[in-house]
C-alpha cells in the first residue's frame, strides 16, 4: 500500500486513452474501454493530471503500411533498434486519434502529443523510441516540482511500461495503477512488462486503493 497522495508533489499520467486503442478502433487494446471509468475516478483523486495523446502523421514509419510486404505485428530493424509494425492508428486529426468520448479531459493541466516524428515511434511519454530524443515532459515535471508519478492507461505493456521506466531513469518515483490499464499482450509482452517494471523498481498497485 502506497502512502497517501501528496497533492503538491504527485501527478497522475493518463496514457493514450484514445479511440483507436478502444473497441472499434484501428489498434484496439483488449478491454481498453474498461479503463475509462476507472481513469475518470482516479483523476478526481489528484490535483495534477497529465494526458498523453498518440499523434502520428500519415505514413508513419511504425505503420506496417509504410513497409511493402510487411504485416502488422512484424518486427523490423530501424536505426534506433527493433520496431514492431502496427496498423495505421492515431493519425493526426482523425477520429481515432481523439480521446475516448467518455474520458473526462477537463482536469488535465497538460496534454502531451507524441509520435509526431515520422521516422521514429514514441511509446514513452518522456522520450522517442531512440530513448534519447526528449518530449519535454521530464523538464515540465521537474520545473513543476513533482517527485512521484502515478500511471494509468493504454497499453500497459508498451506506452505505460516505457513511460514508467523512463520516469525512474529521470529520478522520479513511478507507480503503475494496473487496474486502470490494459495490455495488448503481443507475444508475451504483458509478462515481460511485469518483469521489466520489477527490475526498474516500479510498483504495480490497484487504483481503487487510493
Amino acid at each position: 500500500m502506497t502512502s497517501p497522495i501528496d497533492q503538491g508533489r504527485d501527478a497522475l499520467l493518463v496514457v493514450d486513452v484514445q479511440n483507436d486503442f478502444c473497441r472499434g478502433g484501428r489498434l484496439p487494446v483488449p478491454g481498453g474501454d474498461e479503463v475509462v471509468g476507472r481513469v475518470n475516478r482516479l483523476m478526481g483523486a489528484f490535483a495534477h493530471v497529465i494526458l498523453t495523446q498518440d499523434w502520428h502523421p500519415p505514413e508513419h514509419r511504425s505503420f506496417a503500411s509504410a513497409h511493402p510486404g510487411r504485416q502488422p505485428y512484424d518486427t523490423v530493424a530501424m536505426p534506433y533498434g527493433p520496431q514492431i509494425l502496427w496498423p495505421d492508428h492515431c493519425v493526426q486529426g482523425s477520429p481515432g486519434a481523439d480521446f475516448h468520448t467518455d474520458l473526462d479531459t477537463t482536469q488535465a493541466e497538460l496534454v502531451l502529443r507524441k509520435g509526431f516524428r515520422r521516422d521514429v515511434d514514441s511509446y514513452s511519454a518522456f522520450f522517442e523510441n531512440d530513448r534519447t530524443t526528449p518530449t519535454g515532459l521530464g523538464g515540465y515535471l521537474r520545473e513543476r516540482g513533482f517527485l512521484r508519478l502515478f500511471l494509468a492507461g493504454l497499453a500497459f505493456d508498451f506506452c505505460v511500461l516505457w513511460s514508467a521506466e523512463d520516469a525512474v531513469r529521470l529520478g522520479l518515483e513511478a507507480l503503475v495503477l494496473e487496474d486502470a490499464c490494459r495490455a495488448l499482450d503481443v507475444a508475451g509482452s504483458k509478462a515481460e512488462a511485469r518483469r521489466r517494471l520489477a527490475v526498474a523498481g516500479v510498483a504495480c498497485l490497484e487504483g481503487h486503493h487510493l
